[in-house]
């Protein structure tokens, strides 16, 4: 659906421009949710004005349906590409019905008229994102992921192949971006359209897309499944960062606390887990591999703990057990 080729974007200033990645050559396919990822400052949301036509490319090419994006008149990418951009719409005195049909406008004409057959692709949109009963209340009265989930059918309405999104959870709680992020998920799948995301949501992107792009101005542009970009090391060389470890058998990332103390874990199951969790946050590295004279013993309905010096104390709550262990008179 979506082709660079040795794309180069960035600013065009008054004396040379400011190129801010180049080189890109990758493919976004349809009927699959594709994640950019990066760090702040990378570049991602350059590359999404300029996949969205709102800024010039620098160089290099942007094939879309196999034709260049400079190419298609504005009428035409109107009905190519749908956007939904970070920023909050600052709508008034307008009911979610009227903003999703804003959607329309590449087929309304100059009056902006709605015709039966708009007002049917209107009923679709909101049916796919599940808001029909958010359609007669006026769009300023909306908690931020009902607002989204407007705009995400305000770009359905619009019927275009492709839907590029900036930052589509910035704004929202944790639910809400989880429900946002599956939502796009299955409108990939669904509706066979290309839908490319930037997002800061690491580990959700990993959880939910089909394919992610990692862009990093150092090491370039990753592109694969998450599993696959795992596996190869890509996702741990791409975020090394002080505090940051990558988790292989999940294929995730997680706060890296340094470890000053050792002490080892018998037992396994869920409480082992909850258990390393808790010792790692406080700077302690606990497993049954561990070599160490101190022990956790994960018993039923409690904890033993046994130290050298100390008498064998049992706790019956994580709270209790790290007490426990990090108080030194204990």
């Amino acid at each position: 659906m979506i082709h660079l080729e040795n794309l180069s974007i960035g600013y065009r200033a008054k004396h040379s421009p400011k190129v801010v990645v180049s080189g890109l050559s990758a493919e976004i396919l349809g009927g699959e949710l594709t994640c950019l990822l990066g760090a702040n400052g990378v570049g991602k949301s350059t590359l999404l004005r300029t996949l969205s036509a709102f800024q010039p490319k620098l160089g290099g090419h942007i094939y879309i349906i196999g034709k260049e994006l400079e190419e298609y008149a504005d009428r035409d990418l109107a009905r190519l590409l749908g956007v939904v951009l970070t920023e909050r719409p600052d709508v008034h005195n307008l009911s979610v019905e009227d903003l999703i049909g804003l959607g329309r406008s590449p087929y309304t004409g100059f009056w902006g008229t709605l015709q039966e057959e708009d007002r049917e692709a209107v009923a679709r949109a909101a049916a796919l994102v599940g808001i029909e009963p958010l359609l007669g209340r006026m769009a300023d009265t909306l908690s931020d992921g009902e607002r989204q989930k407007v705009m995400i059918a305000k770009a359905l309405a619009q019927e275009t192949p492709v839907i590029l999104l900036d930052e589509p959870t910035a704004f929202l709680d944790f639910p809400s971006k989880v429900e946002i992020m599956q939502l796009l998920h299955r409108l990939s799948h669904e509706t066979g359209k290309t839908i490319f995301l930037s997002t800061h949501d690491l580990d959700l992107a990993l959880q939910l897309a089909d394919k992610v792009w990692l862009l990093d101005k150092a090491q370039g542009l990753a592109v694969g499944t998450p599993e696959d970009l795992s596996l190869d090391g890509t996702l741990s060389r791409y975020f090394v960062r002080p505090g940051i470890a990558f988790d292989p058998i999940s294929g995730l990332f997680r706060v890296d606390n340094p470890c000053t103390r050792r002490v080892r874990l018998a037992g396994g199951g869920t409480r082992a887990e909850m258990i390393k969790k808790a010792l790692r946050r406080n700077g302690v590295e606990a497993g049954s591999e561990v070599q160490s004279d101190s022990c956790v013993e994960i018993q039923e309905g409690g904890y033993l703990l046994t130290r050298p010096g100390h008498r064998p104390r049992t706790a019956l709550s994580v709270e209790e057990l790290l007490r426990l262990l990090l108080t030194s008179s204990s």
